[in-house]
C-alpha cells in the first residue's frame, strides 16, 4: 500500500479505537463507537480500498477530479468514498480527507456527547489529566462549567458563552478562537507563562480535532 502511515496517523487522533471486522476483513476506525474510516483487505490481507466519509458535494467533486476515488464500496454511496491504496492521491490530500471524515462522524453526535467522547471541556482542557479532577473539581462538563476556580454557583464565562449562548460543542466552532473571554479567564494558580502555554496547547488541541 502506498500509504503505510494510515494506521499510526488515525490512532493518534483523540479517542480513536479500531477493530477487525472478520466477516468483511475490514480494519475499522471508530470515534465514539462509530466508524469514520476503514482499510478494506482482500483474502491475502492486502488493502484494496480505503473507505472514508465526505460531504456529498465534496465527494462528488473529488470523484470527478480523481479517478482513484470512487463511490463507497459496500457503503452509502452518497456519503462514503473509496480510495485506491496504490493510486495517485497525494498523501496530504488523503490526510485531509481522513481528518474531515473524523470530524464529520464526531459532529454527528450531540454537542455534550462530543465533549464526553473527547474527554474535553469547551475550551479544550483535558479534565481527565487534571490532578484536581475528582477532588477539588468534578470536571467542567459534569459541573456544567461551575469549576473550582469560579465563584460558587457561577459557570465559567467560557462555558457559558460556548455551550450556553452559542450552543457550540467546543470553542472550535467560534471564529475568534482564542477570544477575549479566553484571555480573561484563567486558573489563578497559573503563572503568566503557564497560562500562555495553556492557551496555545488548548487551541492546538481543538484545531487538531475540528480543523
Amino acid at each position: 500500500m502506498k500509504y503505510p502511515w494510515i494506521d499510526e496517523y488515525l490512532m493518534k487522533k483523540r479517542c480513536v479505537t479500531k477493530d477487525l471486522q472478520p466477516e468483511w476483513n475490514w480494519i475499522r476506525y471508530h470515534v465514539g463507537g462509530k466508524m469514520f474510516a476503514a482499510v478494506l483487505l482482500d483474502d491475502k490481507g492486502a488493502p484494496y480500498y480505503i473507505n472514508l466519509k465526505l460531504e456529498p458535494l465534496e465527494g462528488e467533486m473529488m470523484r470527478r477530479q480523481y479517478p482513484d476515488i470512487i463511490p463507497g464500496y459496500y457503503s452509502n454511496k452518497r456519503h462514503w468514498n473509496s480510495v485506491k491504496p496504490d493510486g495517485d492521491i497525494p498523501d496530504d490530500m488523503l490526510r485531509c480527507w481522513l481528518d474531515r471524515s473524523y470530524g464529520l462522524v464526531l459532529q454527528g453526535f450531540g454537542k455534550a456527547k462530543q465533549r464526553e467522547i473527547l474527554g474535553l471541556s469547551c475550551c479544550g482542557t483535558d479534565c481527565g489529566a487534571c490532578p484536581l479532577r475528582g477532588n477539588t473539581c468534578t470536571g467542567c462538563n459534569e459541573a456544567c462549567g461551575r469549576v473550582f476556580h469560579m465563584p460558587e454557583g457561577k459557570a465559567c464565562p467560557i462555558y457559558a458563552c460556548c455551550a450556553g449562548k452559542h450552543r457550540f460543542a467546543t470553542c472550535a466552532g467560534c471564529g475568534q478562537l482564542p477570544c477575549d473571554t479566553w484571555l480573561a479567564v484563567r486558573d489563578p494558580s497559573m503563572t503568566e507563562e503557564g497560562f500562555k502555554k495553556s492557551v496555545e496547547d488548548r487551541v492546538r488541541t481543538l484545531r487538531g480535532i475540528y480543523g
